[in-house]
């Protein structure tokens, strides 16, 4: 998701053909060409491959595991080819650590929220559980304005559990107006300028907030 929402700002900002190459690979162009013909899912070819779920294909997993480890599996990760990441997130680690014939390449997260609900759902959705190592913290988020939610977020052990209402004593307090949090999200408004002008306020330590901001880097 993120590597084509890159992919489409990309093309968006280039001033020419000879711009957008400096941007995107022509190996990247083509790999995004074949999923828009074949359709969104050919992206998951991978998954299916090492991973055989399903009457229809679990077969020779069954016969042989280690020759399926062998002829299936080991190529896909022995493979020469870009991998793309989001900054900061557990994948960028795990590549680094696991695959070194492989090369990153940053994108965004790929999931900007629209409404304050919204963001709430998808935080389990991208929480990165190694980023958090070491944390145990509660979160009380009031969001105010043209939408209002309270929430209660905890981080601990690696876990991350999102809870209607300000529940408990929080380790840090954050008071936002909705609007200019959705649009931080966005990367549209900064977030030294919105905690100056008072549109987010947070109550407790600082280095709290970063750390919860690492565990969802975009």
């Amino acid at each position: 998701m993120g590597g084509f929402t890159d992919w489409v700002e990309n093309v968006a900002d280039s001033k020419d053909r000879f711009d957008y190459r400096k941007k995107v690979a022509g190996n990247e162009s083509a790999s995004m060409w074949q999923s828009l013909s074949f359709g969104a899912n050919y992206k998951a070819a991978y998954c299916l491959s090492a991973c055989p779920a399903g009457e229809d294909v679990i077969g020779p997993y069954l016969e042989d595991r280690k020759e399926f480890l062998v002829d299936i599996v080991k190529p896909l990760q022995l493979k020469k080819e870009t991998v793309y990441v989001v900054a900061g997130s557990d994948a960028e680690e795990i590549v680094a650590k696991r695959f070194k014939n492989k090369t990153t390449k940053r994108v965004s997260g790929g999931i900007t929220p629209t409404t304050i609900g919204g963001f709430l759902f998808g935080l389990s959705l991208v929480f990165q559980k190694n980023q958090s190592k070491g944390m145990d913290a509660v979160y009380h988020f009031k969001f105010v304005g043209e939408e209002t939610q309270d929430a209660t977020i905890t981080i601990r052990d690696k876990k991350l559990t999102v809870e209607k209402g300000l529940l408990g004593t929080a380790d840090i307090s954050v008071t936002a107006d909705s609007r200019t949090w959705l649009k931080f999200l966005a990367k549209e408004r900064s977030i030294i300028a919105a905690l100056i002008l008072r549109k987010i306020k947070v109550k407790g330590p600082i280095s709290l907030f970063k750390d919860f901001a690492k565990c969802f880097p975009s």
